[in-house]
């Protein structure tokens, strides 16, 4: 069995295709003895691992990739391979994927960590849930690195001929960059993005790119939540309908006991499911910025995780997405995965460092932030560059 993982590790190497590198690549490394990437299932962990060890450490004949879901290790522990690897076949850098299909693996980790000083171990996963949790007994020891979902900027890398780089945040607001301007046909582009950008499989099939979402969708549920909380089939189905609703009405139009009352749950139970998809990666919830510490706050609006989520769940669904929630959420999705606190704001949309943003269509007017104190965007779609207070939606997409 060994000898099918090592011909594995060579094939997946020799066939990798890919070239175009996510935005983490630069700034992941092994300079930690134990590392970890983390982020939700479809977001391109495993080609990145790939492309890694292709590029920089293939050559050095000490580096081993392998997956802990192989039958293999229904009869040898990891602690038992990965000792054997290092004493027999001499290699000190080793990547295992999928780890949170084996069963105690952050104790395993551990020993593996504490018994072999001179080992780097890179793991990841898709199981959100397993690994952020699991990783808190590793934190003495492990870096972790969350990749997100590509950005608008990663989609137009990824299908295009120009090579786009990110834009600082208070460059961006500032007005002064323009050169995401020049995007040719960047109506019919971004609307690509926002439908089918997200997830960076678009790639393989685009005939087959919902369905391959809507499993993504299914696993997170039926795999990740039910080994987690270990949830039946029953109470599982409310994860789903939860997000059918959410894909059919806008998002500030849902709170706790409507769901409830919509799913035939009490509203404690709802409040719980919705934190549960906020963890895996399904939904993102925004709180208003006053009012105390996020756990005792009730959410101002509840969104699908992103666009293309959106689009596939409306599809399903027999929904459409409307423009209004469309453009809300690209703005909360990349200012959120750029690494930014956003807050829901009375005055305008959302704030963000005590600045305020009002999110519309190129005939969108200031009148809803003109009285405010704080600084104000007006942040439209369907425009080409910024004048004044006025940025263009499509810009925010280039924070990474």
């Amino acid at each position: 069995m060994i000898e099918f993982l090592i011909e594995t590790y060579h094939r997946l190497i020799d066939e990798l295709e890919i070239t175009t590198q996510r935005y983490l690549y630069p700034f992941f490394g092994l300079k930690d003895r134990l590392t970890g990437i983390i982020g939700p299932r479809g977001v391109g962990k495993t080609t990145l691992l790939l492309q890694y060890i292709k590029n920089e450490l293939y050559k050095n004949k000490v580096t081993f990739y392998f997956s802990a879901d192989s039958v293999f290790f229904d009869s040898l522990t990891l602690l038992e391979f990965v000792s054997d690897l290092y004493k027999n076949g001499g290699y000190r850098i080793i990547f295992i994927d999928e780890i949170h299909k084996y069963a105690n693996w952050n104790q395993e980790l551990k020993n593996i960590y504490d018994s072999f000083p001179k080992l780097h171990v890179v793991f990841s996963g898709s199981s959100m849930l397993d690994l952020v949790h699991g990783s808190y007994d590793l934190s003495r020891r492990a870096v972790l690195y969350y990749l997100k979902g590509m950005s608008f900027r990663e989609y137009l890398n990824f299908h295009g001929s120009t090579k786009w780089d990110p834009i600082a945040w208070d460059k961006l607001i500032s007005g002064k960059e323009t050169n995401p301007g020049k995007i040719d046909r960047l109506k019919t582009v971004f609307q690509n993005y926002l439908e089918r950008g997200y997830y960076p499989f678009l790639a393989e099939n685009s005939l087959t790119y919902y369905e391959k979402l809507r499993r993504i969708v299914d696993k997170t549920i039926y795999e990740d939540i039910a080994n987690y909380y270990h949830l039946n089939t029953s109470n599982l189905q409310y994860f789903k309908k939860i997000l059918s609703y959410l894909s059919n009405i806008p998002p500030g139009e849902i709170n706790t006991n409507n769901l409830g009352k919509h799913l035939g749950i009490d509203h404690k139970t709802a409040a719980h499911y919705l934190q549960i998809l906020n963890d895996v990666g399904l939904i993102r919830i925004i709180y208003p910025k006053e009012g105390g510490a996020i756990s005792i706050r009730k959410p101002a609006k509840i969104f699908l995780n992103n666009t293309t989520l959106l689009y596939a769940l409306a599809k399903f669904t027999g929904g459409q997405a409307t423009k209004g929630i469309e453009r809300e959420l690209f703005f909360f999705q990349s200012v959120v995965d750029a690494g930014k606190e956003v807050f829901y704001s009375k005055v305008g949309d959302f704030s963000v460092e005590n600045n305020i943003f009002e999110i519309g269509g190129k005939k969108k007017n200031s009148r809803q932030i003109r009285e405010t104190a704080q600084t104000a965007y007006l942040v439209k779609d369907d425009i080409l560059f910024p004048h004044g207070n006025v940025l263009p939606l499509h810009y925010f997409g280039f924070l990474y």
